[in-house]
């Protein structure tokens, strides 16, 4: 049987058509960036997934051409001793947004619905307790105006593969691969079904999942950037346009041969 056009892999996209498109969403962050100033909007982007799923390429596409001080990244390490007494929540909430801040969580709470529930870092009770739980404190999140978005970055089976391997490769990309990937490899179907349990349980109108297929990284990012867009109504902010004042020559002294004697960095890579 001849296989249809559907069956065919989608080529990867190019570089220069991927710059391109790029530029034109990450121009349109910059707009909802003011907007999210001018109206003083919580915004809050939860990033789930796979490892390897590109997550961190992802949010580093948002987040290149915008200012940190509206969007504001969190990846919180493995909780402290003290950090496991405390509420389950507890340690997300102080990084909750403001008025006019985007707070962009690399990870959320959702960990335990994925790795602690796969790699038994939670009890069964604590488990099910937060899928119980998780939905209503999303929906007072949400009732007490924060904009909750939450995606799913899935990466097939056989890219998965390819690109744990590449990092094994690549000595920039090493530190990406930690001993609990490596022992994470090994129970893809176990995270299978805690995605689709958790799925299940918190795929809520009130903070739906959005799923970004993510074998082709570039595709994903502009996918992802633009559903991120559509789900945030905002308008272009007016802004006057900026004029720089002629230098004032009043004091005018040689102030680069005041840094002599000074502790100059080597222009090792100065150009011919």
């Amino acid at each position: 049987m001849k296989k249809s056009d559907a069956d065919e892999p989608i080529p990867k996209m190019k570089e220069k058509e991927y710059a391109k498109e790029l530029r034109k969403l990450q121009t349109e962050l910059c707009h909802l960036q003011e907007w999210v100033k001018l109206k003083g909007l919580r915004v809050m982007v939860l990033f789930e997934g796979r490892d390897a799923a590109g997550k961190g390429g992802t949010i580093k596409a948002i987040t290149e051409r915008v200012s940190p001080r509206v969007f504001r990244l969190v990846a919180l390490p493995a909780p402290s001793d003290r950090e496991k007494t405390q509420m389950y929540l507890q340690r997300y909430m102080q990084h909750f947004p403001a008025a006019g801040e985007v707070v962009i969580f690399d990870r959320s709470w959702y960990n335990r619905a994925g790795v602690e529930r796969v790699m038994g870092f939670c009890s069964e009770k604590q488990y099910r307790g937060f899928l119980r739980d998780c939905p209503q404190v999303e929906k007072y999140i949400v009732e007490g105006g924060i904009i909750l978005i939450k995606f799913w970055l899935e990466v097939g089976k056989k890219e998965q593969e390819r690109r744990f391997e590449a990092r094994i490769d690549d000595p920039l990309r090493q530190w990406k691969l930690s001993p609990m990937d490596v022992e994470s490899w090994t129970r893809w179907y176990d995270y299978s079904r805690a995605r689709d349990a958790m799925l299940d349980a918190t795929d809520t109108a009130h903070a739906p999942w959005h799923i970004v297929r993510s074998d082709d990284k570039k595709r994903a990012r502009l996918n992802c950037i633009a559903q991120l867009l559509r789900l945030i109504p905002y308008e272009r902010v007016p802004r006057k346009k900026v004029k720089l004042p002629p230098r004032s020559n009043k004091g005018k002294y040689d102030d680069q041969a005041a840094l002599a004697g000074r502790k100059i960095v080597p222009e090792k890579f100065r150009g011919e």
